[in-house]
């Protein structure tokens, strides 16, 4: 792999993104103020379609960079469910913990606990696809299945997945000024640190799986499938954000003690 990072990736995932979203946004002024008024107007398409940036910004590398082809040799890359039991148990575990963690922990100084956000639990699994697919998930396709190895190439272990999670948190930006979006509820230092925190995260799970690249849609899909079931972000103007700061402190801490790991581990290897 060469060591000169692809900057048309960046480009290219930026404006797709911004330009949808920033039509979103300008289509919604004065418009939908939650979730459920977006989801009936063209606001909601158009985020769903911003969010496809990086897998662009990657196919656009592919097919610009390594030529015609390439982009179906990559993505054949991602035709494999064989992860390994750890790393499913990890995913599950890891995310899982720390959201119920996050959503129960307020109670212990007297706050309410806040009700699940899905219909009910059953319709968990389906939700978990669709977030694979299409509510985060797919943007793996860049992040980690195709920016990450050049970062990490360049930048090593530690530093590359904090330079990709605030460059990921800043990808985010426009959805502070979409009404209706999870993000006008959270504050944007804290989610650039979870955003580090899962960057760390991630790239140990594809690379545990054996660099099975279609695990990076499965954690991502599966993090933000837990949100509603496990809320730990209140979706009410100047509500007291505490379960989202304990969340996106505990990513950030279980990032940092798997990087250490793998550092430790790779400096045993001699890698």
């Amino acid at each position: 792999m060469q060591n000169k990072i692809p900057v048309r990736f960046f480009v290219v995932t930026f404006l797709w993104s911004w330009i949808f979203w920033g039509l979103a946004i300008l289509i919604g002024q004065g418009g939908a103020e939650n979730l459920v008024e977006m989801a009936a107007g063209i606001e909601f398409p158009l985020m769903i379609i911003g969010a496809f940036g990086p897998m662009m910004g990657a196919f656009y590398s592919l097919r610009t960079i390594d030529g015609k082809g390439a982009i179906k040799n990559h993505l054949k890359q991602y035709l494999s469910l064989k992860f390994g039991w750890k790393v499913w148990i990890a995913m599950f575990a890891v995310l899982g913990i720390s959201a119920v963690v996050a959503w129960i922990l307020p109670e212990l100084w007297g706050m309410n606990r806040l009700p699940m956000l899905l219909p009910n639990i059953w319709i968990f699994p389906i939700y978990f696809v669709i977030m694979i697919f299409f509510g985060g998930g797919q943007e793996e396709v860049g992040w980690r299945g195709y920016i990450s190895p050049y970062l990490e190439k360049k930048f090593g272990l530690f530093y590359a997945p904090i330079i990709l999670g605030i460059v990921w948190a800043a990808w985010h930006l426009p959805l502070w000024f979409m009404p209706g979006s999870s993000q006008t509820y959270m504050n944007f230092f804290g989610f650039t640190v979870g955003c580090i925190g899962y960057s760390y995260f991630f790239s140990w799970v594809i690379k545990e799986s054996g660099n099975r690249l279609f695990s990076g849609l499965v954690v991502h899909g599966l993090a933000n499938a837990f949100a509603p079931l496990f809320p730990w972000i209140i979706m009410e103007p100047d509500a007291n954000q505490i379960r989202f700061w304990i969340y996106c402190i505990l990513i950030f801490i279980i990032g940092i003690i798997i990087v250490t790991l793998r550092i430790v581990k790779s400096r045993k290897n001699g890698i």
